[in-house]
C-alpha cells in the first residue's frame, strides 16, 4: 500500500488568485435602511420575521403529504430571535463605497451630506455622526452606473444607465420624486438650467442631441440634434440665466463648434465656428469663467487660450511667461473653474494646476489674465460659495512634499518604481487646510484646519467644503477628505475629526479569522509548563505566583463584570481595544482580519465589529488579486500569530508577499522572498519550522518551487516528504489541468493533464475541501443497521464548466469530479439546457451546486455523494494511489424559488454538528438551510426502513421559511461572500457576510446542545438544590431523633 499523502489544494483560474465575486443583485431598500419586506413583531413571545407568500399553482396530493411530513420533521430545527437578542451576538455595518459625486449643504446647522459613489449608490449621510440616514442601491453592473449628480434645493437630479435614467430624489428622507427614461446615446454631460432667477430645468447633452426636461416631474420640454454630431465631439454646456444654452463641441486638432439654444423652444440661435488647431479634447482643458468666457490651455506653446462664447469668433492667446509661470514636464495641465449659481455667471477666477503640486490661481477679467496667488506645496484644491462670498479652500502638506518612495509598505520593488513618479506622498502625513477670498487670493484669518492620516501612507484624493456665514458674518467652514484608501473624515476646525468611515470595508475581497491569544494568567502558565524547572522548590514557588496571578485576573473580571452591569451594552462594546483583547473561555471572539480592494488591511474584532488596527499597501493597482494565509495561530506562545498576504498585479502579473502580525497589524520582521516570477500556485503545508510557521510554497510560471521559510530545517523536511507532495494548476483560457508532484530537489514534474475542449466548454471555477474541516462519522447507519460509508477522498476536485454556445437551447452546466494527486475523474455528469451563474459548495462526501434552468426558467440545485458502499476499503490511511474501486455517486436535483449571491457551509470544531448550507439571496437575506433537505437518498415513496432512518421524503420543491433567515431583518446589500468559522463551541459556527455591508452573527445547526439557555432559570434551580439540602438536613435530624427515642424504649 502506498503511502499516506497530502495535497494542498487551492487552484483558481491561471493568473486569479480568490473565489469569484457573486452576482450583484438590485437591492430595493427603504428609506431607513431596512429591506421592505421585512416586518418586525413585538413581544417576547413573538418572534421577529417574515412571512413569504408560497408561489401560485395547484399541488399533487401527494406532494403536499410530503411537505406537511417534511414540517412536522422539521419542526424541531426551526428557530427565531427575540427582540431581546437583536445585536447581543450579531452587527451589521453598512457603508456607501468610494464617493465619485458629492454635495455639502451650505448652512451652519446642516445635518446631512448627499452621496453619490462607484458602488452605483445614492445616499445621505448625517453630518454630525457619519451615519447613513437613506440609501438607495442600484444595479451592480455598469447599467447602474451613476454618471452625474445635481443638488438643488430638496432635490438630488441622478443620471444613471450611461444616460438614459433620470431621477429625483426627496433628500431629506430619500424617496424618490419622479424618473425619466431617455433616449440612447454616449452620455456626456448634465448640468441645471435657470430662466428668471428660477431654476427650472434639466439638461442632459449626449453624443448626437441635447434635450431639456422640467425639474419639478422629469417632462421633457424639447429634444434637438446636434449638427455634425459624427465629426464632432459634444463635450461641454453653459448656461446662466439668461434664457440661452452653449453647447461646445470639438473635431480634433481643427475647430470648435459653438452651439446656441434658446430655452424655451430649442431653437438653435447660433453657430459658430471657431478655429484651434491645437486643441484635442475639452474635458479638464478648458472651462467657461466669467461671463461667458472660454478659457482653453494648450501644452504645446505654454499659453492661454480665451474665447467669448456669445461675441467672438476666434480664440485670443495669453503667454505664461508674462505670469512667470511654466508647466512641470510630462504633465498634463487642468483648469478648474466654479459656477456658484446657474442663474448666473461663473467666477472670474479659476485656478490652473501646473504640476501634481502646484496651482495658481487666476482671474481673467475685461479682458485681462492676472495672476492672484500661487500655491507651491498644494495636495487638492476646492471652491465653495455661501450666499455672496466665494472662497477658494486648499490642501497643504505641513512638510515638502516628495516623489513616492520605499517606506516598506510599497507593493514590492518591481511594482514601485514603475509608479514612483506617479505619485507625490506628505513625510510626516500631517496636512492643513486654509481658505482663501478668490477675488484677491488673500488667505483668510482663523481658518485653519490641520489633521494627521495613519503613517501607512495613503494620501488625501479629494476634497470637499462645506462653508457657512458665522453670526458675526465671518466664514466658517467644515471639510470632507476623502483618502486613496477610500477613507472618509470630516473636519471642523481648528482640526477636530467630527467622524470618519472606512468606506474600503465596501470591497472586501479576502477575510480569515485568527484565535485571539491568551490572557496573562494564562500566559504565565504556558510559561511555566513550557520551561524546564530548577527544581522542586522553584517549580513550586512558580505555581505559587501563577495561582495568585489568577486570583487576581477573577477578581478583575467579577469587578468587571459588576461595573459593565450598569451600563449601556452600546458603550461596553465602545470599550474594547487592542491592548485588553484575550481569548474568551468558548473561543467565540475572534480577530478578524479582512483585506479590501484598495489593498487596506484591517483587523476587526468579531464580537463587536470595532477597528482595531489598519494597515494601508501603497501602489496597489486597481483589479489586483489578493490571498491571505494564516502561516502560525496564536497557540504556539511565546511565538507571536504570522499571516501573509499575497498581492497580484492584473497587469503586469508580478506579485508580492506582505507579513504581518494578525492581531496587532504591525509588519513582521521576518523577510518574504523576492518574487520576480509570476506566481501560479500556492500552497500551505502542515510541516512547520523551528518556530511553528507552517510553510508556504510558492509554484511560478517556470514551475519553479520557492520555500517560506526557507531554513536548513524545513528544507531537510521537504526533502523527507517530497514525495507525497502534489499540486495542481488551472489554465482557463486552454481549457487545462495540470498535475505536478515535487521532487527531493525542489523541482517539479507534470504527472497528469486533463484537457476540456475551449471551444465547447469553458471552466468556471474548482473547488476543493477546506483544510480545517474536520468529519466526525465515517459513515451513515442505514435502518436495516447497517453501515453505509463516506468516500472522504481529501484530494478532490470539483470543476465546473459551462458552454460556450449561449442560445439556450444548446447551453450546459458540467461537473467534473477529479481527484487531485492522479487526475482520475471519479464522476462527471452534465445539466442539459442549463447556463451560470454557478455557486458550489465542496464538503465531507458531498457536492452542491446552483444553476439557471433555462428550459423550465427556474434556479435549481444539484446534490452528488459518493460513498465507498458497505464496507470500507481503508479504515486507517487514505491514499489516492491506492483506490481500485470508483465510489458510488448518488445525485438528485431540487428546485430553489430564488436566485442566490452566495454560498456556503457552516463548519465547527469536530464536525459533530449538523451540516446547513448559508445561501445568500438577492434581497440580502441569509438562509440558513439544512443539509439534510438535499439528501439524494431522499425517498418518492417512505420505506419503515427510511422511516428508520429519519429520511425526509422527497418533494422538487425547496421552500423558503422567513424563519430560517439568520439576519432577520439586518439585510446585506449586494452579497458577494459568506464565510464560516469553527468555535469553541461544537455547538457554534461563526458567520460573516460581506457585500457592500458586514454582517457577523453566530449559527447553531443543532441548536446549542452544550451551553445553558439564555433564560435559563437559575434562581428557580438554586431555590430547589437548597431546598433539598435543607429537607435532607432536617431529614436527617428526624431520622436521628426517631432512632433515640427508639433506643431508649
Amino acid at each position: 500500500m502506498a503511502p499516506p499523502c497530502f495535497e494542498a489544494l487551492f487552484s483558481a483560474p491561471r493568473g486569479l488568485l480568490g473565489t469569484p465575486a457573486g452576482c450583484p443583485a438590485r437591492c430595493l431598500r427603504s428609506p431607513d435602511g431596512a429591506h421592505a419586506g421585512f416586518s418586525l413583531r413585538q413581544g417576547r413571545g413573538q418572534p421577529r420575521g417574515v412571512k413569504v407568500p408560497s408561489a401560485p399553482g395547484s399541488r399533487p396530493a401527494a406532494a403536499m403529504a410530503a411537505g406537511l411530513w417534511v414540517l412536522l420533521l422539521l419542526l424541531p430545527l426551526t428557530a427565531a430571535v427575540y427582540e431581546d437578542q437583536v445585536g447581543k451576538f450579531d452587527w451589521r455595518q453598512q457603508y456607501v463605497g468610494k464617493l465619485k459625486f458629492a454635495s455639502l449643504e451650505a448652512s451652519q446647522g446642516s445635518k446631512k451630506l448627499i452621496v453619490a459613489t462607484e458602488k452605483n449608490v445614492v445616499a445621505a449621510l448625517n453630518s454630525r455622526s457619519g451615519e447613513i440616514l437613506w440609501r438607495h442601491v442600484d444595479k451592480g453592473t455598469p447599467e447602474g452606473a451613476i454618471d452625474a449628480m445635481l443638488v438643488h434645493g430638496q432635490d438630488a437630479i441622478t443620471l444613471s444607465n450611461a444616460g438614459r435614467i433620470l431621477r429625483s430624489w426627496e433628500t431629506n428622507i430619500g424617496g424618490l420624486n419622479w424618473e425619466t427614461s431617455l433616449d440612447t446615446g454616449s452620455f456626456q454631460v448634465a448640468s441645471l438650467v435657470g430662466l428668471q432667477d428660477v431654476v427650472k430645468y434639466v439638461a442632459v447633452l449626449k453624443k448626437a442631441a441635447i434635450s431639456l426636461h422640467y425639474l419639478s416631474n422629469g417632462h421633457q420640454k424639447w429634444v434637438e440634434h446636434l449638427p455634425e454630431s459624427e465629426s464632432t465631439q459634444y463635450q461641454l454646456l453653459y448656461s446662466h440665466g439668461t434664457g440661452v444654452i452653449h453647447v461646445l463641441g470639438i473635431v480634433p486638432q481643427s475647430h470648435l463648434n459653438i452651439l446656441t439654444f434658446s430655452v424655451e423652444d430649442g431653437e438653435m440661435t447660433k453657430q459658430i465656428r471657431v478655429a484651434a488647431p491645437w486643441l484635442k479634447s475639452l474635458n479638464n482643458v478648458c472651462s467657461v469663467v466669467g461671463e461667458a468666457v472660454l478659457v482653453c490651455m494648450d501644452m504645446g506653446t505654454h499659453s492661454l487660450y480665451v474665447c467669448s462664447l456669445e461675441t467672438e469668433q476666434e480664440m485670443k492667446q495669453i503667454p505664461l511667461q508674462l505670469l512667470d509661470l511654466e508647466f512641470a514636464d510630462g504633465f498634463q495641465p487642468r483648469i478648474l473653474a466654479t459656477q456658484p449659481n446657474v442663474i448666473s455667471a461663473s467666477r472670474t477666477q479659476f485656478f490652473l494646476q501646473l504640476s501634481p503640486s502646484h496651482f495658481s490661481l487666476l482671474q481673467y477679467k475685461h479682458g485681462l489674465l492676472s495672476h492672484l496667488r500661487d500655491f507651491q506645496q498644494a495636495a487638492l484644491v476646492s471652491f465653495a460659495t455661501t450666499g455672496e462670498k466665494t472662497v477658494a479652500a486648499v490642501l497643504t502638506c505641513r512638510s515638502e512634499l516628495k516623489p513616492g518612495g520605499s517606506d516598506g509598505l510599497h507593493a514590492g520593488s518591481t511594482l514601485e518604481d514603475s509608479r514612483k513618479q506617479e505619485s507625490l506622498t506628505c513625510s510626516n502625513q500631517t496636512y492643513n487646510i486654509n481658505l482663501y477670498l478668490v477675488e484677491t487670493g488673500q488667505r483668510l484669518l482663523d481658518t485653519t484646519i490641520t489633521f494627521n492620516l495613519e503613517q501607512s501612507g495613503a494620501k488625501p484624493q479629494q476634497l470637499y467644503i462645506q462653508v457657512f456665514l458665522k453670526k458675526d458674518d465671518s466664514v466658517g467652514y467644515r471639510a470632507l477628505v476623502q483618502t486613496e484608501d477610500h477613507m472618509l473624515m470630516f473636519l471642523q476646525q481648528p482640526g477636530k475629526v467630527v467622524w470618519s468611515r472606512e468606506e474600503s470595508l465596501a470591497e472586501v475581497v479576502s477575510l480569515e479569522m485568527v484565535d485571539l491569544p491568551l490572557t496573562g494568567a494564562q500566559a504565565e502558565l504556558e510559561g511555566e509548563f513550557g520551561k524546564k524547572a530548577d527544581g522542586l522548590l522553584g517549580m513550586f514557588l512558580k505555581r505559587l505566583s501563577s495561582q495568585l496571578i489568577l486570583l487576581q485576573a477573577w477578581t478583575a473580571h467579577l469587578w468587571k463584570m459588576f461595573y459593565d452591569a450598569r451600563k449601556p451594552r452600546s458603550q461596553i462594546k465602545n470599550e474594547i481595544n487592542i491592548d485588553n483583547l484575550a481569548r474568551d473561555e468558548f473561543n467565540l471572539q475572534k480577530m478578524m482580519v479582512m483585506v479590501t480592494a484598495s489593498g487596506k488591511l484591517f483587523g476587526i474584532e468579531s464580537s463587536s465589529g470595532t477597528i482595531l488596527w489598519k494597515q494601508y499597501l501603497r501602489n496597489v493597482r486597481p483589479g489586483s488579486s489578493f490571498k491571505l494565509m494564516v502561516q502560525r495561530t496564536t497557540a504556539h506562545f511565546p511565538h507571536p500569530p504570522q499571516c501573509t498576504l499575497l498581492v497580484k498585479d492584473k497587469e503586469t502579473e508580478m506579485s508580492f508577499l506582505y507579513v504581518f502580525n494578525p492581531i496587532f497589524g504591525k509588519r513582521s520582521q521576518v523577510a518574504p522572498p523576492v518574487l520576480k516570477r509570476p506566481i501560479l500556485q500556492t500552497l500551505l503545508l502542515p510541516i512547520m519550522d523551528q518556530d511553528y510557521a507552517k510553510v508556504l510554497l510558492l509554484i511560478d510560471d517556470e514551475y519553479k518551487v520557492t520555500a517560506f521559510p526557507a531554513t536548513k530545517n524545513v528544507l531537510r523536511q521537504l526533502e523527507e516528504i517530497a514525495h507525497s507532495i502534489f499540486f495542481y494548476l488551472v489554465d482557463a483560457e486552454q481549457g487545462k489541468l495540470s498535475g505536478f508532484r515535487l521532487k527531493k530537489d525542489l523541482t517539479t514534474e507534470e504527472s497528469w493533464e486533463v484537457v476540456i475542449p475551449t471551444e465547447v466548454q469553458r471552466i468556471v471555477t474548482v473547488k476543493g475541501k477546506r483544510s480545517n474541516e474536520h468529519v466526525h462519522s465515517q459513515g451513515r447507519v442505514m435502518g436495516d443497521r447497517s453501515v453505509l460509508y463516506k468516500s472522504l477522498n481529501p484530494n478532490l476536485l470539483a470543476v465546473v464548466t459551462e458552454s460556450t454556445d449561449t442560445h439556450h437551447e444548446r447551453t450546459f452546466i458540467g461537473i467534473y469530479l477529479i481527484d487531485g494527486v492522479t487526475g482520475r475523474i471519479i464522476h462527471s455528469s452534465v445539466q442539459k439546457k442549463a447556463k451560470g451563474p454557478v455557486h458550489i459548495v465542496h464538503s465531507e462526501n458531498w457536492v452542491v451546486y446552483q444553476y439557471w434552468n433555462t428550459k423550465a426558467r427556474r434556479n435549481e440545485f444539484t446534490v452528488l455523494e459518493l460513498y465507498e458502499g458497505t464496507e470500507q476499503y481503508n479504515a486507517t490511511a487514505f491514499s489516492s494511489l491506492d483506490r481500485p474501486i470508483l465510489p458510488q455517486v448518488l445525485q438528485q436535483s431540487y428546485i430553489f424559488p430564488s436566485a442566490i449571491s452566495a454560498m456556503e457551509a457552516t463548519i465547527t470544531e469536530r464536525g459533530i454538528t449538523s451540516r446547513h448550507l448559508l445561501i445568500g439571496l438577492p434581497s440580502g437575506a441569509i438562509l440558513s438551510l439544512p443539509k439534510a433537505l438535499l439528501d439524494p437518498r431522499r425517498p418518492e415513496i417512505p420505506t419503515e426502513q427510511s422511516r428508520e432512518e429519519n429520511l425526509i421524503p422527497y418533494s422538487p420543491d425547496v421552500q423558503i421559511h422567513a424563519e430560517r433567515f439568520i439576519n432577520y431583518n439586518q439585510t446585506i446589500s449586494r452579497m458577494r461572500g459568506i464565510y464560516t468559522a469553527p468555535s469553541g463551541l461544537e455547538s457554534t459556527c461563526l458567520v460573516v457576510a460581506y457585500g457592500l455591508d458586514i454582517y457577523q452573527t453566530r449559527v447553531y445547526p443543532s441548536k446549542q446542545f452544550d451551553v445553558l439557555k439564555d433564560d435559563y432559570d437559575y434562581v428557580l434551580i438554586s431555590s430547589v438544590l437548597f431546598g433539598l439540602v435543607f429537607a435532607t438536613m432536617i431529614t436527617k435530624r428526624l431520622a436521628q431523633v426517631k432512632l433515640l427515642n427508639r433506643a431508649w424504649r
